[in-house]
């Protein structure tokens, strides 16, 4: 008998549906088992899920998380809120995608157009890491990235302004803002302290000792993270404020707009295109544990950045972070010991540049890492290598600060390393505030359970400094203790929510865009953070890239809430689902 293509024999598909819906309309559990049958399911209600960190370890990400929920609740969309320490917040966002939303301070610093390119490129949306979290996908956003790599001044310029307003258009996160950074310091052993000081190079290094007996800095910190993994490339452990930045020496640093040789001594561009650099280390510079810093190792690295397994596995499995920056690099060559050529990838010299700010590792400790491994919590679809999975603990860097060691994970201990080139009596190069490295013999970093314990340990002189931001309802009680000194000033790290673009409706770009449109950034600035923010509609907010509509205004076009004075507008906001496609139902419930 001759089959039809579907596989029914002499009957066409849709008689034997017309048959089916005559025969089985008799009752509602017939009709329920015929929709299932052809792939149409009852209408479900829409539903969303918040994932973020607790109060005592970021004071602003569960009251923003709540504040959300309570507004996609007014639009229809039944919404809960799961806090989780950062740990299982970052394993279950970067390396698992497995979320909804989450709401939280952006671990890294955006103040180049090209840090979105890793973030936004649809080339990453399927790696883990934190490149592409969202798993958002575009061409035209791809070209828009892939040209400001390649143009240079005001068509640069021009790039960035059209990756900015393509954000805003189709929402794959909605920044809420930078928020400001709450500090208590002492100032009868260091001084210098600044709002935005955290354990990096520059502000541990522009610090100033007024007391000779004060030999240990002591900094408190309720992220326990670093107490845990030490590993650079672990995107789950490392937040805005990383230790391992004092551990690890990159090629180069940039301080204040100027990107300054570090581990490199020096360089030279030659006539090329695409750009090409050739490189020399600094003389006589060590690894932590002795061993020679060579051009070999830093070739071994921007491999490693590439495919931790080193071509020992059938795909490459490339690092969780700084994937943006490593993929401007075409091929890296040790030249001799202390010389290194890098080729990049079609792009200008101040784009490629950035490629020489990863932290360098040791290729005599790391070649050991490329094997496969498993790693507890992360999906059996995701290829590990040890590489991905150490903690690192104790690691070997090249940094101004040496590992000593971790106490049942409450404390950690990095000691001066007096091989390092800052602490010689050689000529840097540097800025003078590197001049004489780090002004202290010992840094420890303290764990706290909470912002105000961290204030009562600094007030009884059992520590100097909070490392994190602390809530601003601590703000009076630091200015009114006689020991402290309150600093408060802009975080260039911005809070954020995050959409999983691979999961309905968040798949679709208009629903994104109507929940961004529910979020009142001028309602958190006064209920969450108390005034303490600079509300945003870019991550490049603050930088000369923001393009002037996108300055940040409660009545602008980035700033369209679905309400006003922080109260959703019922009608409205159903209104403009229903306009993008969605419905309701008796109950008020967004429906699919």
């Amino acid at each position: 008998m001759e089959r039809s293509v579907d596989g029914s024999a002499g009957v066409s598909r849709r008689s034997v549906l017309t048959s089916l819906v005559a025969g089985l309309t008799a009752t509602s559990g017939c009709l329920s088992r015929l929709r299932a049958m052809v792939g149409r399911q009852e209408p479900s209600a829409v539903t969303l899920s918040i994932k973020t960190l607790p109060v005592d370890e970021d004071p602003f990400a569960i009251p923003i998380a709540r504040q959300l929920s309570a507004w996609f609740e007014a639009a229809g969309i039944r919404t809960s809120v799961q806090p989780m320490t950062a740990g299982e917040l970052y394993q279950q966002v970067l390396l698992n995608h497995n979320f909804d939303v989450f709401v939280g301070q952006f671990p890294s610093h955006v103040t180049d157009p090209d840090a979105l390119y890793s973030l936004l490129h649809s080339t990453y949306s399927v790696e883990p890491g934190l490149q592409n979290p969202f798993g958002y996908t575009n061409l035209l956003m791809d070209d828009l990235l892939e040209q400001q790599r390649v143009e240079a001044a005001d068509a640069r310029a021009e790039a960035a302004a059209a990756i900015q307003r393509q954000l805003v258009d189709v929402a794959p996160f909605s920044v809420i803002g930078f928020p400001h950074s709450v500090r208590a310091a002492r100032t009868d052993q260091f001084t210098g302290w600044t709002a935005a000081f955290d354990p990096s190079i520059a502000h541990v290094l522009g610090l100033t000792r007024v007391d000779e007996d004060a030999t240990t800095l002591r900094a408190t910190t309720p992220d326990g993270r670093p107490m845990a993994n030490l590993n650079p490339l672990m995107a789950s452990y490392r937040g805005p404020s990383d230790a391992t930045d004092l551990l690890y020496d990159p090629l180069a640093r940039r301080h204040r707009g100027t990107l300054y040789p570090w581990a490199a001594g020096e360089w030279a561009w030659t006539e090329s295109d695409p750009p090409e650099l050739e490189l020399t280390l600094r003389e006589e510079m060590l690894w932590h544990d002795g061993e020679a810093v060579t051009a070999d190792d830093v070739a071994f690295t921007y491999a490693l950045l590439q495919d931790t397994s080193l071509g020992s596995l059938e795909q490459a499995v490339p690092a969780l972070r700084f994937r943006g920056r490593s993929s401007l690099v075409e091929n890296v060559a040790a030249l001799d010991d202390l010389t290194v050529r890098f080729r990049f990838t079609d792009c200008t010299r101040a784009v490629a540049s950035r490629a020489l700010t990863v932290p360098i590792l040791p290729e005599h400790i790391w070649s050991d890492r490329t094997s496969r491994a498993q790693f507890s919590g992360v999906d059996v679809g995701v290829t590990t290598t040890e590489a991905l999975v150490t903690d690192a603990i104790p690691p070997v860097g090249s940094g101004p600060l040496a590992y000593e060691s971790v106490t049942s994970r409450q404390r950690l201990v990095l000691d001066r390393y007096e091989d390092h080139f800052l602490h010689r009596d050689v000529e840097t190069g540097l800025p003078s505030s590197f001049a004489s490295g780090a002004p202290f013999e010992r840094l420890e970093l303290q764990f706290v359970a909470s912002d105000s314990s961290a204030v009562d340990r600094i007030a009884n002189g059992e520590a100097d400094v909070t490392a994190l931001g602390v809530g601003p309802d601590l703000t009076s009680r630091i200015g009114r203790t006689d020991e402290l000194s309150l600093h408060v000033n802009r975080s260039p790290s911005f809070y954020l929510a995050g959409f999983n673009a691979r999961r309905s409706p968040l798949t679709n770009p208009r629903f994104r865009v109507l929940l961004s449109r529910l979020v009142d950034r001028a309602a958190l600035e006064t209920s969450v953070f108390e005034g303490y923010v600079e509300p945003a509609a870019s991550p490049l907010s603050g930088t000369t890239w923001l393009p002037s509509e996108l300055s940040w205004s409660p009545d602008g076009s980035a700033a369209e809430f679905l309400g006003s004075d922080g109260v959703v507008d019922t009608e409205q906001a159903r209104a403009a689902f229903r306009a993008a496609g969605y419905r309701y139902n008796e109950q008020g419930r967004l429906i699919r």
